[in-house]
């Protein structure tokens, strides 16, 4: 069976979801300040990878883990399960915006709903 990656379309694919992702959360008043002072073309880039990673289109990945790379947004900006539910919230409608079948989304949102204690620090 192929990957999760190459079932979405592969390299384009993960590039348009993720940079409709961000539209998305950057103009979601429940999310957005998370990103106040990011730099979201790197982020975006940190985020096609983790995703080609996650979704099986490379077999390794070289950024932080989730618990790293979330554990500030945790201490410092209380980030817990609503934002996390209003990201899931986010992937759900850029996916099905692009047209993405849903057991597709279905199974994306199975391995981003697996992050969740890692990403909240628990």
């Amino acid at each position: 069976m192929s990957s999760l990656y190459e079932r979405l379309g592969g390299a384009a694919a993960v590039d348009a979801a993720v940079d409709l992702f961000y539209t998305k959360v950057l103009a979601d008043d429940r999310i957005k300040h998370f990103f106040d002072g990011v730099d979201m073309k790197r982020q975006a880039g940190h985020q096609k990878a983790f995703l080609t990673y996650a979704f099986g289109g490379s077999p390794n990945y070289s950024g932080k883990n989730m618990r790293e790379g979330h554990k500030h947004l945790v201490e410092k900006m209380g980030l817990n399960d609503s934002h996390f539910d209003a990201v899931m919230e986010n992937l759900g409608a850029t996916l099905t915006e692009l047209r993405v079948a849903p057991e597709l989304i279905q199974e994306a949102a199975g391995i981003a709903e697996s992050t969740r204690n890692d990403v909240l620090n628990r």
